[in-house]
């Protein structure tokens, strides 16, 4: 295989963890004089917590930053601990991953903790990850893909045959400026995140598995249409 790696988001992209987000955002706000919907956390998707408590603040909460930073992170992670949310076939995409030795990478903005217990619930399915709490550049930023390809060996000029797994638009240009094959998935977000740099578009993890990240991969780096390897899938990817 051409593969060398895949590197994965986890929100919206391993788990379907946006929706607890976005209720720790409205339980927060509600509770301290401010004004939040669902509407508005799907626009902070993807976005540094501080920069979501910004928002939140700039719609009336008064909190301080640091406090909704601790109390957001503290909602999601006791919802996380509880029972993680894992996104329809993405275990079986790991599992064939791993079947074919090649690494998978989480590469999040979430603090270390939650990092750790994605870690502890993979069960040995991810070799690593790069979070938010290590000292790089946060997305769109490439530099956290970058640095999880170096933990792997892998030199920038070779990201091309590694995939990037994103959704939200700054994990997609962060991806995008990395060099890697980006593949976005679109079926667990509500934005419009087109025209990123993705090479690729798929709304669920039906049809695809190592040999079918491989053959994007291999299509990217050599040139060949995208129409071209949606005929050998089983899913329903989209090109963009």
């Amino acid at each position: 295989m051409l593969l060398k790696a895949v590197f994965w988001d986890l929100d919206g992209t391993l788990i379907d963890s946006e929706p607890l987000w976005h209720d720790g955002e409205i339980e927060i706000a509600h509770n301290n004089g401010g004004e939040w919907n669902e509407d508005l956390g799907w626009e902070c998707s993807g976005t540094p917590v501080p920069h979501v408590a910004e928002v939140m603040i700039a719609h009336g909460c008064t909190l301080s930053v640091p406090e909704i930073d601790k109390q957001l992170k503290d909602y999601v992670f006791k919802a996380e601990v509880e029972r993680l949310p894992w996104i329809p076939g993405v275990q079986d995409v790991l599992h064939s991953l791993k079947e074919a030795d090649i690494p998978s990478m989480l590469v999040t903005t979430s603090p270390r903790r939650m990092a750790e217990n994605i870690m502890k619930q993979a069960d040995g399915l991810l070799a690593g990850y790069v979070c938010g709490d290590d000292p790089y550049e946060h997305k769109p930023s490439p530099a956290p893909y970058l640095a999880a390809a170096e933990r792997l060996g892998i030199a920038p000029e070779d990201m091309v045959k590694c995939v990037v797994m994103e959704d939200s638009s700054s994990g997609l240009r962060s991806g995008a400026a990395s060099g890697a094959t980006l593949i976005a998935q679109t079926g667990w977000i509500r934005t419009d995140t087109s025209g990123l740099g993705q090479f690729a578009s798929i709304d669920s993890y039906e049809g695809i598995d190592a040999a079918a990240l491989d053959a994007f991969c291999a299509a990217a780096f050599g040139g060949v249409e995208i129409s071209f390897v949606l005929r050998s899938l089983c899913g329903k990817p989209q090109s963009t």
